[in-house]
């Protein structure tokens, strides 16, 4: 897949996903590698951007399998960005396949 489709979405898909349910930033690589291929690099650089940008908390949580981990947790403001952000995808991708269908606009 593309690189810049990818760079596009990827902030879509980590709110998407925190809002399903608190998560850390390696929980997450995962579950987006699972669909698009990505690397871990471009995944931390955005959680701290989305957490200094006030659409995610984190808090400590103790693990069975090393130190504490991180998680990520959506707010209110997230919510809200989540939600536009899913507004213009959709628009975006209707728009896209009607131009690739050939339809027109009515």
């Amino acid at each position: 897949m593309n690189v810049q489709f990818k760079k596009g979405v990827l902030n879509l898909c980590v709110l998407a996903l925190v809002e399903r349910q608190d998560m850390y930033g390696y929980e997450l690589v995962q579950a987006i590698s699972n669909q698009i291929e990505i690397s871990e690099g471009s995944v931390y650089p955005l959680l701290r951007r989305l957490t200094k940008e006030g659409y995610f908390t984190t808090y400590l949580k103790e693990s069975t399998e090393g130190p504490p981990r991180k998680y990520y947790q959506i707010t209110e403001l997230g919510r809200q960005n989540l939600k536009e952000l899913e507004t213009d995808w959709k628009n975006f991708i209707k728009g896209v396949n009607e131009l690739i269908d050939g339809e027109e606009r009515s």
